[in-house]
């Protein structure tokens, strides 16, 4: 079976579908270093924002196969050095989708409320 690290805070559900496919080890906070000691056990690692998926982190990690970032983007990963492994990285493009609307329709509230007015001097 795989074995996956889940880094930073990931949500309960997704971690449950994960174990149905996969051995799991949560360590939602990991320093760099600590990291770098462990990464060479896991064959796959889900971060967020919080962890940074360098180089030097790809490397040691020996049986990596997969980078999942669970999030939008993938700034915090050396995708470059992923790729010249062999290392499938992936992402979660549209998950925040609804929260981004969300954000957006009570900005528009706000601006039709007139809430961010200035106060007069």
């Amino acid at each position: 079976m795989m074995k996956v690290l889940v880094t930073d805070g990931t949500s309960e559900e997704g971690v449950a579908c994960l174990k149905g496919v996969a051995h799991v080890d949560m360590k939602p906070v990991l320093k760099p270093e600590e990291l770098l000691a462990i990464i060479g056990d896991y064959e796959g690692l889900i971060v967020r924002s919080a962890s940074t998926v360098t180089a030097q982190v790809i490397e040691a990690g020996k049986k990596l196969m997969v980078i999942g970032r669970a999030g939008v983007g993938i700034d915090n990963i050396d995708v470059n050095a992923a790729t010249q492994r062999g290392i499938i990285v992936v992402n979660a493009p549209t998950g925040n989708t609804i929260a981004a609307a969300e954000h957006t329709i009570g900005l528009m509230m706000s601006l039709a409320r007139h809430i961010p007015r200035p106060m007069p001097r």
